[in-house]
C-alpha cells in the first residue's frame, strides 16, 4: 500500500479530532507507540492497510483555532496529550490547520452560539449552497494534498433526533427540502453526507446523530457506491457494558436493574446539556443491554455536565441480579477515562478499514465494523465478543486469520 489517503473530518478541532491527528503524526515520526489501534495487531497485517504516516488530514470546524492551539489546550486542561510531543510536531500542526474551513453550524441552542466564535455557515443561508460549499471544500483538499481517496469522519456534537414523522421517505422528497431550504427536517450531518457521497468519499458517524445515515442517506450512499458506517463510537461505559453484560447471560443470571450514571465535560458534555441533543446520546447508550440479554429490564442513563472535567469522563454503574434460588446480588463499577484517548484510535483504525473497503470496490454498510459502535447498522448483536469475531470472520475472507 503506498497511495495516500486524505481523512476529511467534521468537528475537526474537537478533543478527538485533534488527538487523532497529533496522535497520527506523532506515531508517524516514531514519538508515541500504537498502543490503542486494533489494526496494528499482527492479525490484520495481510491486509496491506494505509500506513499511519501515509495520512493527511483537513477538515470542517465552526471554531476559530488550529490544531496546535487545540492541541495545546488539551495538555493544559486534561494533560491528555504530552507537551514535549506536541511542540516536537507544530510546525506539522500549523501546516496541516492550512486545510481546515468554516462549518456548518446547528440550531442546537446557546451552548454552539459560546463555542461558535468564528464567522460560519449558518442552516438558513441556503442547503444547495452549503452542500456546493462543502463539496468544493472537499475537492479543494483532494488537489491540496493530491489524493485520490477520502474518508469523511462526523466528530461533531450530538444533533437532536428527528421525530419519526419527519423522517425522508425517499431521494425526491429530500432534493425537494434542499431545494426548499427545510431547515427543521434537515440536519447538517446529512448535508455533509450527502457532499461526502457526490464526493465519492467513505463515510463514518462516530457521533449519535442518526440522521446522517438515515435511510434515505444510505440509499444515496449505496447509489454513490461508497462504504459508510455509524452510529455513535463505542469507547466508555457502553463499551464495558457491552463486555460485561454477556457474563450475566452466559452464567444464566437474571438482570432485574441497570443503572448508570455518567459525568463528563469539555464541549460535548456542554453540547448535551441541552435537553434535545441529550435524547439522542441517551437513546444510543440505552440500548445495548436488552439487545445482548434478550429481555425487558429497568435501565436509566443519566449524564451531566461538570465542566472541570474536562475531557475526562467518570461512569457508575449499579448492576442488580438475581442468582440461583432467587437470591439477589449486586455489583458495581466505576470507569474513569479519556474520551479522546479512547476514541481517536478507533477512528484511524476505522478510517483504514473504509478505505480497504473502497480499494475492494465495496458499498452499503459496513456491519463488520460493529464493535467500534453502540448503534452499528445492519447488526442486531450487541455483544461485543460475538462482534469482534464476527468483523475477524469477516477478514478471514479478505486475508486476515480468524480471532
Amino acid at each position: 500500500m503506498s497511495e495516500p489517503l486524505g481523512v476529511w473530518t467534521i468537528g475537526a478541532l474537537g478533543g478527538i479530532g485533534t488527538t487523532m491527528v497529533v496522535g497520527a503524526r506523532a506515531m508517524a515520526q516514531g514519538l508515541v507507540s500504537d498502543t490503542g489501534l486494533v489494526t496494528t495487531r499482527q492479525e490484520f497485517e495481510p491486509l496491506d492497510l494505509v500506513p499511519i504516516a501515509d495520512m493527511v488530514f483537513g477538515g470542517h470546524e465552526v471554531r476559530q483555532s488550529n490544531y496546535w492551539e487545540s492541541a495545546y489546550e488539551i495538555y493544559k486542561k486534561s494533560g491528555s496529550l504530552d507537551l514535549e510531543v506536541i511542540q516536537a510536531i507544530k510546525e506539522d500542526l500549523l501546516d496541516i490547520s492550512e486545510a481546515l474551513k468554516p462549518g456548518t453550524a446547528v440550531h442546537a441552542g446557546d451552548a454552539i452560539h459560546d463555542i461558535a466564535t468564528n464567522p460560519v455557515t449558518r442552516l438558513d443561508d441556503g442547503l444547495r449552497s452549503i452542500i456546493q460549499r462543502i463539496q468544493s471544500d472537499i475537492r479543494s483538499f483532494r488537489a491540496r494534498e493530491s489524493v485520490d481517496n477520502i474518508v469523511v469522519v462526523n466528530l461533531a456534537s450530538t444533533e437532536p433526533p428527528l421525530a419519526e414523522a419527519d423522517a425522508i421517505v425517499d431521494r425526491d422528497e429530500l432534493e425537494r427540502l434542499l431545494d426548499d431550504g427545510d431547515t427543521s427536517r434537515v440536519r447538517p450531518s446529512m448535508l455533509y453526507a450527502y457532499a461526502a457521497f457526490q464526493e465519492g468519499c467513505g463515510y463514518i458517524n462516530f457521533t449519535p446523530s442518526t440522521s446522517a445515515l438515515c435511510p434515505v442517506m444510505r440509499a444515496m450512499g449505496e447509489q454513490c457506491g461508497m462504504p459508510f458506517m455509524g452510529n455513535d463510537g463505542k469507547t466508555g461505559e457502553t463499551l464495558v457494558k457491552s463486555a460485561l453484560a454477556p457474563m450475566f447471560k452466559y452464567r444464566n443470571l437474571q438482570v432485574l436493574s441497570w443503572q448508570g450514571y455518567n459525568m463528563l465535560g469539555d464541549r460535548d458534555g456542554q453540547i448535551l446539556a441541552n435537553p434535545e441533543n441529550l435524547e439522542s446520546k441517551v437513546v444510543s447508550k440505552d440500548s445495548v443491554l436488552q439487545g445482548i440479554l434478550g429481555y425487558p429490564l429497568h435501565t436509566h442513563v443519566g449524564i451531566d455536565y461538570v465542566e472541570s472535567l474536562d475531557d475526562l469522563k467518570t461512569a457508575w454503574d449499579f448492576i442488580h441480579f438475581r442468582g440461583f434460588m432467587d437470591h439477589k446480588m449486586s455489583m458495581q463499577f466505576t470507569w474513569q477515562g479519556c474520551d479522546s484517548i479512547l476514541a481517536a484510535p478507533l477512528v484511524l483504525d476505522m478510517v483504514r478499514l473504509t478505505e480497504l473497503a473502497m480499494r475492494r470496490g465495496e458499498k452499503g454498510a459496513m456491519s463488520h465494523l460493529a464493535p467500534y459502535f453502540k448503534s452499528p447498522l445492519d447488526c442486531g448483536e450487541h455483544d461485543l465478543h460475538r462482534q469482534f469475531h464476527a468483523m475477524m470472520n469477516y477478514f478471514a475472507t479478505v486475508g486476515v486469520a480468524e480471532a
